[in-house]
């Protein structure tokens, strides 16, 4: 019942959503096509529940060509990140495509966040946590707990504090929180 109850949250948020937010996701995309030559999306492979890979969007926020690995492994990052991007990264407007997979079911608004597909380490901690039951989500208890500054073993630790109690009101506290956090750009690296 939990499971259903969230599902039909995510699809009516979800959907609402995107078109309330359409103007701001056509100006986003236009600002990135204009920024920098090159997709205003980047389809990143995720790992998502029970370990599968699945296509997620972003706003595009580097330029084309960027090594295919996780920022923070760029020897000169801001090198690769645009203006625009930086923007977007810092406070989380990026994510905004991220509702198409709310919508379609590969991601939850609140869950863990969907590992990169080669962060293995990441994805057998989570494993042993039985985090990877879960449905992938925009943003999630670790991501209101410290985002990119914590280490991935806390993380794991918060995502499976997470799997053990959540709920609705556990679900809307972590989206009000995220907004909070998400505009003040805490916690973000590149």
């Amino acid at each position: 019942m939990r499971d259903a109850l969230k599902r039909a949250f995510d699809i009516a948020a979800s959907a609402a959503g995107l078109v309330v937010l359409s103007p701001v996701l056509l100006a986003i995309a236009v600002a990135v096509r204009l920024d920098s030559p090159g997709p205003a999306l980047h389809w990143s492979k995720r790992i998502g529940r029970g370990n599968a890979l699945f296509p997620m969007p972003k706003f595009r926020t580097m330029r084309t060509g960027a090594p295919n690995v996780a920022t923070h492994l760029l020897q000169d990052p801001d090198a690769w990140v645009t203006p625009v991007g930086r923007f977007l990264r810092r406070t989380s407007l990026d994510e905004l495509p991220q509702l198409w997979s709310v919508l379609k079911g590969d991601m939850s608004l609140v869950g863990p966040r969907p590992a990169l597909f080669n962060q293995d380490d990441l994805v057998a901690l989570r494993t042993q946590a039985g985090v990877h039951t879960l449905r992938p989500g925009v943003t999630g208890w670790a991501q209101v707990n410290g985002r990119d500054e914590l280490p991935i073993p806390k993380k794991v630790e918060l995502d499976a504090e997470y799997l053990a109690r959540r709920s609705l009101a556990l679900d809307l506290k972590i989206l009000v929180l995220t907004g909070l956090t998400a505009f003040s750009g805490r916690g973000v690296r590149h």
